[in-house]
């Protein structure tokens, strides 16, 4: 696919482009988003209407609140007649028709991953790679973390000969995951033909040289090996901790090095060293609340690791439960504080809830749960833990009303999910309302017989 350049259409065109573009830097959103479908409805190649027409999209998904995965949820539901045609039309080698469709799907929920993949999909089918890997891009720039956009868009840069841009996608994706030999191996693959377009492969072939000699040198490539192991050995881990001191050593501001070095520490349990690293790290960017986390992380990882010395010096039950004591003292005080510091963290406050919860904090831990439930990924446990509260506090009323929230909001049948509705039919048999309870209780039993008590609970019913 030969991309369409906006100086190279016709006057009408960029006219058209202008208007969209004016009316979007305006906020004028649902004009722009008519204007520059209009440009690509003329023509699919201009590249640069489709970037704006889904930044114009996003803006109008996060105005209207339509970024939850439970607006998600019922999008995929109700998109189910389309996404089918979309699959008939790609199979019927109609690809440009299945992108037509796909558009009027990310319209309707541009944030909607499923609809993203089949937008992708769609235009690979129509021989329009430039514009999946445009949508991805836009994908990746929303979902920084998610491994299955970058893995794929490294793969559509390969394809495309773009391949420094690949080698960065997949350098990411280490960082991310350090320990998946799929990545590892793909960041290598991507790194020899970097080097090949690059013209250094003639020259190391000349050589006599291998892939490995293709990286930067080959000691790069053995601690790409041996980060990669799922299992280090003592020398594996030397090296790389030697490796990663080295580059501390020559950029002294590049704070990824020390949280990788954390890590290292902690995974040979050296954790007395890891804690001195993420305080360096913590001084040289204060109010990171990555390194936050990590520092909390370290702190109880260290407190286990020490729980687990004493059980097997056989110490006495006294000093174990003090240790214990002081591991939990400390994971409440630091939520405490860090919800304190990040008081707009969603994650945190649910954290901090859950531990208010458990001890009896009821007030208290209602009121976080009541600011958690804001966050999508958190919003059913949230739910959850809100109704465990108004139990605790004997109104079920409210505590019903949480659960079936809770019920309704979730699609399918997970760990979340069994526990909302064993609660929920436990609140009802104390409520005297033994059939809706059993009602319940069935769903449960249904997918996993071997939940708590749920199948003496249906035995007795029938009984």
């Amino acid at each position: 696919m030969a991309e369409v350049i906006l100086d190279k259409t016709s006057q009408r065109m960029r006219d058209t482009f202008n208007k969209g573009f004016t009316a979007l830097e305006r906020g004028n959103i649902d004009y722009a988003i008519d204007l520059l479908t209009s440009c690509i409805e003329q023509e699919p190649e201009l590249l640069q209407a489709r970037k704006y027409l889904r930044i114009a999209e996003i803006q109008k998904a996060k105005q209207e609140k339509k970024t939850s995965s439970f607006f998600h949820v019922m999008s995929d539901v109700s998109s189910l007649p389309t996404l089918a045609k979309i699959s008939s039309l790609m199979k019927g080698d109609k690809g440009k028709e299945a992108l037509v469709e796909a558009e009027k799907l990310l319209r309707k929920d541009p944030l909607n991953q499923r609809f993203i993949k089949v937008h992708v999909e769609s235009a690979l089918s129509a021989n329009m790679p430039e514009v999946a890997i445009q949508a991805l891009e836009i994908a990746r720039d929303n979902f920084p973390e998610d491994t299955f956009i970058i893995y794929w868009l490294g793969e559509l840069y390969q394809k495309v000969g773009r391949t420094r841009a690949a080698r960065e996608c997949f350098e990411k994706l280490c960082e991310i995951a350090p320990n998946d030999p799929r990545i590892v191996k793909a960041l290598k693959d991507a790194i020899a033909v970097d080097a090949m377009n690059s013209g250094k492969w003639e020259e190391t072939a000349q050589k006599g040289g291998t892939y490995q000699d293709m990286i930067r040198d080959k000691k790069e490539a053995e601690l790409l090996e041996k980060g990669s192991k799922a299992v280090k050995t003592e020398k594996d881990s030397e090296a790389l901790i030697a490796d990663t001191l080295e580059k501390i050593k020559a950029e002294p501001q590049n704070i990824n090095y020390y949280r990788a070095l954390a890590r290292m520490y902690c995974e040979i349990k050296m954790f007395d060293d890891a804690i001195s690293i993420l305080d360096k790290a913590i001084a040289m960017s204060p109010g990171d609340p990555e390194l936050d986390s990590m520092m909390a992380i370290t702190r109880v990882a260290k407190f286990d690791n020490e729980v687990e010395t004493l059980e097997a010096a056989g110490a006495e039950a006294a000093t174990i439960d003090a240790k214990r004591y002081a591991r939990e003292s400390f994971v409440f005080e630091n939520l405490q504080e860090r919800v304190q510091r990040y008081p707009n963290d969603l994650k945190l406050r649910y954290e901090w809830g859950v531990k208010l919860y458990g001890h009896d904090y009821l007030n208290e831990a209602i009121q976080q749960f009541q600011l958690s439930q804001r966050n999508p990924k958190y919003r059913s446990q949230t739910l959850y833990y809100l109704a465990l509260c108004f139990k605790q506090k004997k109104q079920f009323d409210m505590a019903v009303e949480q659960l079936k929230k809770a019920s309704s909001e979730m699609a399918t049948m997970d760990d979340v999910k069994k526990d909302v509705l064993y609660e929920l039919g436990c609140i009802l048999e104390l409520l005297g309302k033994k059939e809706d309870a059993i009602n319940y209780f069935k769903q449960v039993y249904q997918v996993d017989i071997g939940y708590k008590d749920i199948a003496s609970k249906i035995e007795q019913s029938y009984a």
